[in-house]
């Protein structure tokens, strides 16, 4: 169990609001927002049961193994620039994990931490009004997952051998959350964008197939645009902005 009075001693600049079940973070962070409360308050819970995921999809929420968290955050960043919000906050979330654990991860656009090419962690944006819902979950110390989720998700305890603590990995997410959400607004997008290309290998020179419901592309990745977009050269040799989509390396 996260001792979150101790967190919030450390962290004194935040609002901590903890719950031991909650259906999503998400949700609770949105009405919070909605009744206006502080940029950087943070609502956590040790398990949820209506984890969200991208397009609707759950978030595997095993009680006390995760970190299932969302911030809200009010910096005055335009709508337009949510898709590079989403990916400060994957910057975040590896640079957190590696202070953490050592543990080096990989980032696939625009929202996915990979350690060893599993999924251990995931980030969704939302607008709540004039605020940004940022939902983060990390699989921390679980010890397996279910045979659906066990070729493609990992753990931060099955990938380095070792349980962690959810706790310091808490401090330090909120602190890196908050150190990139203002490199990004002193600084504008092209901070991030390197950085982001530099981290992941899936921005550049990578042969992948995009998942887009009502098609597939596949071709080479051709690096990411100044909204934060990922192109891609398509194997009929047209280039593509790719918006949305699930982006995973071809076999």
């Amino acid at each position: 169990m996260i001792d979150i009075d101790r967190v919030q001693a450390e962290l004194a600049d935040h609002r901590f609001y903890w719950h031991s079940t909650i259906g999503s973070t998400m949700t609770e962070a949105s009405r919070l927002a909605a009744a206006g409360c502080e940029s950087g308050t943070v609502i956590g819970a040790e398990e949820q049961t209506a984890g969200q995921g991208r397009y609707g999809r759950a978030w595997h929420s095993e009680p006390g193994s995760g970190l299932y968290v969302s911030i809200v955050l009010r910096n005055p960043f335009p709508p337009d620039e949510l898709p590079v919000v989403t990916l400060a906050l994957g910057l975040a979330t590896a640079e957190a994990i590696q202070k953490a654990t050592d543990l080096a991860c990989d980032l696939r656009w625009p929202n996915d931490v990979l350690i060893q090419s599993k999924k251990c962690a995931g980030i969704l944006t939302h607008l709540e009004g004039p605020a940004i819902i940022a939902g983060i979950g990390i699989n921390v110390n679980h010890p397996a997952f279910p045979d659906e989720l066990s070729s493609i998700a990992t753990s931060l305890r099955i990938a380095g051998g070792h349980v962690y603590s959810r706790q310091r990995l808490l401090i330090e997410l909120v602190s890196s959350v908050m150190s990139f959400c203002a490199l990004l607004e002193k600084q504008g997008k092209t901070p991030i964008l390197e950085m982001f290309t530099r981290a992941s290998s899936f921005v550049y020179g990578r042969r992948v197939f995009v998942d887009q419901g009502d098609a597939l592309l596949r071709g080479t990745t051709d690096g990411l645009n100044q909204s934060g977009f990922l192109m891609l050269r398509g194997d009929d040799g047209k280039q593509n902005v790719v918006i949305a989509g699930g982006v995973r390396p071809c076999s």
